[in-house]
């Protein structure tokens, strides 16, 4: 890929502010899925001018000169980032519920506990693999998602709960008109059936909702949840590579 030539360096990079503002860093993200070694030099100039510490470029899996010029450049692949879609039926259907469980929407009081819960689910993520983000601010990140979406207006967690206690949840939200989104999912309790109860009860939200299909994220490290959606019905509908790179003259 070669930039067009109008294109200045501040429009192949954006500085993401929450990502600084919460990391106490300045990170800053590639525009484009491809890379070619000018686009590397506009974003090696800009990065200088930003004082930026930390910049992200999410690809292609299929594209092999992005990731040569990504690995060549001083990047490190942190995550593969698995999208998995599947349509969602105007049928209602029955949700089968592990014993002594329920799923509600979310309570206030929900909050302490399934933030505990957040803090120790997700170290399969880029920001923990990466090495170099605090373990502390990785756990932080994972709750204030989970108290954001609580506190969302325009989407529903849900809260599976397991002899009167949070045990799990799972945030969905919009895409567009036709496509509602697992932003979030957890477990407190590995293999007794809740995750598949979750997701199959996200379903029935998006139903509710009018929307035609649903799509979740996942690590392609993570195992358990890629087959957790194979079950419920998901089938991959991307394979993307979150690379980073780090500016104080060492890699991870």
């Amino acid at each position: 890929m070669t930039p067009a030539p109008n294109r200045t360096e501040s429009s192949w990079c954006e500085r993401l502010a929450w990502d600084s503002e919460f990391f106490g860093i300045e990170i800053g993200c590639l525009r484009t899925p491809r890379l070619s070694d000018e686009i590397l030099q506009f974003a090696d100039r800009w990065c200088a001018a930003n004082a930026i510490d930390c910049l992200y470029f999410l690809g292609e899996a299929d594209d092999a000169l992005s990731i040569r010029c990504a690995e060549n450049s001083g990047f490190d692949m942190v995550d593969i980032r698995m999208t998995l879609a599947t349509p969602i039926s105007p049928e209602e259907r029955t949700v089968s519920m592990p014993d002594g469980v329920s799923i509600r929407p979310v309570l206030a009081t929900d909050l302490v506990p399934l933030k505990a819960i957040a803090r120790n689910s997700y170290r399969d993520s880029r920001f923990y693999v990466d090495g170099r983000f605090p373990v502390e601010k990785c756990d932080l990140l994972y709750e204030t998602w989970l108290e954001q979406n609580c506190a969302g207006r325009s989407g529903v967690v849900l809260v599976a709960e397991c002899e009167g206690r949070p045990a799990g949840y799972v945030a969905c939200d919009a895409v567009d008109a036709v496509t509602g989104r697992i932003s979030l999912i957890a477990s407190s309790i590995p293999g007794a059936g809740l995750g598949t109860a979750l997701v199959n009860s996200a379903c029935g939200w998006f139903r509710q909702q009018g929307f035609d299909r649903a799509h979740v994220v996942t690590q392609g490290r993570n195992v358990a949840a890629r087959e957790l959606y194979q079950r419920c019905g998901f089938v991959t509908e991307s394979v993307q590579l979150w690379f980073h790179r780090w500016f104080d003259g060492t890699s991870r």
